[in-house]
C-alpha cells in the first residue's frame, strides 16, 4: 500500500510537470509576449545569452527579453529604443 501511494505521487508530480511545460506562458487568456519593452531584472522569460529565464535581463529594454502583456497593446508600448516587438528582433507594425 505504502509503495501505491508513492507511485500514485509522482504520477501526479509528473503530470503537474509535463501539463506546464505543455502550455506556454504567453498562451495565457488575453496575453501575449512583448519583446524590448522589460527593464533591467523585469523579464518574465527568453532574456537570450548569459541569462537563465525570468528577472535576468541585463539592460533596460533588453530586445530578446520578453514579459507578457494584455493582447494587443504590445506594439503601441513606446520605448527610448522604439515600440514592442512581437517577435524577438522583428521591426513593429
Amino acid at each position: 500500500m505504502k509503495t501505491t501511494i508513492v507511485t500514485l505521487a509522482l504520477a501526479g508530480s509528473l503530470a503537474s510537470a509535463l501539463a506546464t511545460i505543455a502550455m506556454p506562458a504567453a498562451a495565457e487568456d488575453g496575453k501575449e509576449k512583448c519583446y524590448g519593452i522589460a527593464m533591467k531584472g523585469q523579464n518574465d522569460c527568453a532574456a537570450g545569452p548569459g541569462t537563465t529565464c525570468a528577472g535576468t535581463s541585463k539592460i533596460d529594454y533588453q530586445q530578446n527579453a520578453w514579459k507578457l502583456v494584455p493582447t494587443g497593446t504590445c506594439v503601441s508600448m513606446k520605448t527610448p529604443n522604439g515600440h514592442g516587438m512581437l517577435e524577438q528582433g522583428m521591426a513593429p507594425a
